[in-house]
């Protein structure tokens, strides 16, 4: 019996040394990967570095310092993000809410406004070529290609009919009159790239998350990125309060009533403050009031999910620290729909992801909340009753539904079978030519592109909607199916909401599409995640006792 033990117990020692021997192998395999990656890093930094100067020299002399400087950047961020796509997709959604603040910060150049595109585009071509080379599906879902592809048909006979047409035969004017400038093809592609060029984010987000790590990263980057935009949010109204920032304070007439780049707080961009008339419009890290409301909006979802679902108690107080700071810039931005809707919406998550049947986690939390907004609200009095004011007052005079019906109504007599043409109510691509304010989504898409467009993006939507249904009731795993329930939740309301149009700018424009690819890579988080606990079931029950 005794040689038997030794013989085992030399071949353990064998085991032993080849596993210490193909250990060592690979950390050898890995530090030289790691040397030609830090390599092709360097070599890619110093010629991007050198081709940016030259052009911003070149830039220098057309434009100034102005317009070099984001010149130089440009070339490096986008060398930088065509070879790597998932640091340059991080690095998008990072700066998404904070662009408006850089923006004004490095001199409000138009450059600016599509800085993020600098880190989205490369980021898109190379992820596509990726894409090619492994044979992988690029459209996500697969229920999405047809209406897609048939909405993108009609947007584009509108852009050769109807833009070409403005283009190469525009409209006679009077014999003392002057003829607009305008480049309404151009007009048309901005206007196309606003209406769907965010979409691909769909199978950006479904390849740039890997696994159940990377799933978590992401979440929690949003989580902080939002708190960290409420801090400032804060703190911009602090300023305010306390008159370091005058914001319209002491201006006449209808500048009192106004949102104003002159009266910029140091975040964001125009602000409305004028606490004497019982008006305030604060626009948080965006460049705009309504971009803010809307952010906090979208955050209500984000911090919600990670707030409820996440494993770890740490980023769930995180999340949930998150959700009240949202909640205290609703009442203290000035954003009448923030206020409306940001409790609106978390009441219907509670209700839909049906984490109101989860007493023993929900009840703390909600205790929780109330405190936190008790005590704003006790601390605030004033505020919290103009805004509830202001709010009433605004829905008696003009109540959403019928500014809705009437927004119908008035551009439903001037639309042509093929629209109006793309860009003709998007306010970004004013700058190409003329363009027609419309503060509803629907009536909007209707003018720009007919009743046949609206009806094809209603088809575009309703499938991925439906698909992100499908997708989330297909999830078992309990906490990664709440966190679905809240991502899809988010994608039914923005689908078929009308009221204004943040589908046509920051953050809702990246937001919906990117996260609906999100919610779509979750079901094979959840089948990894479920082969990874059976596997560990399998060593355990082989372990010998």
């Amino acid at each position: 019996m005794a040689k038997p033990k030794k013989k085992s117990s030399k071949s353990k020692k064998q085991s032993q040394s080849e596993t210490s021997q193909l250990s060592l192998k690979e950390q050898l395999a890995q530090k030289r990967q790691a040397n030609i990656a830090k390599k092709e890093f360097t070599s890619l930094l110093t010629a991007a570095s050198f081709g940016g100067v030259f052009f911003g020299i070149l830039l220098f002399f057309v434009g100034g310092i102005k317009v070099a400087v984001p010149g130089v950047l440009a070339i490096i961020i986008l060398a930088l993000s065509y070879k790597y796509p998932r640091q340059a997709l991080f690095a998008f959604m990072i700066y998404v809410p904070f662009g408006g603040t850089i923006t004004y910060y490095l001199g409000n150049s138009p450059v600016l406004q599509l800085a993020k595109d600098a880190f989205y585009v490369p980021a898109l071509i190379g992820l596509w070529q990726s894409c090619r080379k492994q044979g992988l599906p690029f459209i996500i879902p697969q229920a999405i290609k047809t209406p897609m592809l048939i909405l993108l048909g009609f947007c584009l006979l509108t852009l050769v009919f109807v833009n070409g047409g403005q283009q190469f035969n525009p409209p006679s004017v009077g014999p003392l009159q002057k003829a607009p400038e305008e480049f309404p093809i151009g007009l048309g592609i901005l206007g196309l790239k606003v209406f769907l060029g965010y979409l691909p984010l769909i199978a950006c987000a479904y390849y740039l998350i890997r696994n159940k790590k990377d799933f978590l990263l992401l979440s929690r980057l949003q989580v902080v990125l939002t708190l960290i935009c409420c801090v400032l949010g804060v703190i911009q109204y602090l300023l305010l309060l306390t008159g370091v920032c005058q914001g319209t304070r002491g201006f006449e007439g209808d500048s009192l009533f106004r949102a104003t780049l002159e009266a910029r707080c140091y975040f964001g961009g125009s602000l409305l403050y004028s606490p004497e008339e019982g008006v305030i419009r604060l626009p948080g890290t965006f460049v705009a009031p309504w971009q803010w409301a809307w952010f906090l909006i979208s955050s209500t979802f984000f911090t919600f999910a990670t707030g409820f679902t996440d494993p770890s108690i740490f980023w769930r107080l995180i999340g949930l620290g998150s959700l009240a700071s949202v909640f205290i810039n609703a009442v203290i931005s000035g954003q009448r729909i923030a206020l409306a809707l940001v409790p609106t919406c978390f009441v219907a998550l509670l209700f839909l992801t049906g984490q109101i049947a989860n007493l023993k986690r929900f009840i703390p939390i909600g205790i929780g909340l109330a405190i936190i907004l008790g005590i704003a609200m006790v601390t605030n009095p004033t505020v919290v009753q103009e805004r509830t004011e202001s709010f009433t007052s605004r829905w008696e005079a003009s109540p959403p539904q019928d500014f809705i019906i009437q927004q119908f109504g008035d551009n439903l007599k001037n639309v042509g079978p093929l629209g109006n043409g793309l860009g003709r109510a998007t306010n970004s691509a004013r700058s190409m030519g003329s363009t027609k304010l419309i503060e509803t989504y629907y009536p909007k898409v209707m003018y720009e592109v007919g009743i046949v467009g609206v009806l094809g993006f209603l088809g575009l939507v309703t499938a991925l909607t439906t698909s992100a249904f499908k997708t989330y009731r297909s999830i078992k795993n309990r906490n990664l199916r709440s966190h679905a329930a809240a991502l899809w939740v988010f994608v039914l309301f923005i689908s078929y909401n009308t009221y204004y149009y943040p589908l046509d700018v920051d953050p809702v424009a990246v937001y919906y599409w990117f996260y609906a690819g999100v919610l779509f890579k979750l079901p094979l988080i959840d089948k990894q995640e479920k082969e990874s606990s059976e596997a560990q079931q399998t060593v355990k029950k082989k372990r010998p006792l």
